[in-house]
């Protein structure tokens, strides 16, 4: 069972319909205990930033997401669900994140591109990684954000797209994959790489 992580923030629904599509069942939950024993997890979300800090505070989630990232089980995150497996974001001032991954979230900054970033644009694959698979180079996903990641380790980024400057846009590590692209809204291509992380839960 794949479990997607329900902390009121982004469509829930569209990821698990998503990975419905590829062959595989997924859960919309908020109980730990479901989290902690999944075969997978996935951390979606839009919004911001310090809002969905404040969720997972609340709804008791913190520790179940490092429980579960420290047993070394596949974990996907996703816009938002990316930035907040970093230390800290920009937005509102400064706020903490969850603190798996070293780096900071950081806004676009005022330029002739509009803020936030929306639309379909390329990822440039700079590391092999088992979640591109059958994916070309440099294929169109889909992407709604104002802020960017920007880790502190460059071994663990694996793609990187253009928008005014080469921004990061998937990181991988150990058992994490995350994007800031939205994989469940980029037709073939998303449910491509969907269907690669199922294949991590089956060990392919």
């Amino acid at each position: 069972m794949i479990a997607i992580i329900d902390y009121d923030m982004g469509n829930l629904r569209s990821v698990q319909k998503a990975f419905e599509k590829v062959g595989s069942s997924a859960v919309i939950t908020r109980d730990p205990r479901e989290i902690t024993s999944a075969c997978a997890v996935v951390l979606p979300g839009v919004g911001a930033f310090a809002v969905c800090m404040e969720n997972l505070q609340k709804y008791r989630l913190i520790e179940p997401i490092h429980k579960f990232v420290e047993s070394g089980k596949p974990f996907f995150g996703i816009c938002l669900g990316l930035q907040l497996l970093f230390e800290e974001s920009v937005e509102f001032g400064g706020c903490k994140g969850l603190g798996i991954v070293k780096g900071k979230v950081k806004k676009f900054p005022k330029g002739t591109l509009k803020v936030p970033h929306i639309g379909w644009n390329g990822a440039v694959v700079e590391k092999e990684s088992p979640m591109f698979k059958g994916i070309e180079n440099n294929a169109n996903f889909y992407f709604v954000h104002s802020y960017y990641v920007e880790p502190e380790e460059e071994a663990i980024i694996t793609s990187r797209t253009d928008y005014g400057g080469m921004f990061v846009s998937s990181i991988g590590k150990g058992n994490i994959f995350a994007t800031q692209f939205h994989p469940e809204k980029s037709q073939d291509v998303g449910l491509r790489m969907l269907k690669n992380f199922t294949g991590r839960i089956n060990g392919q």
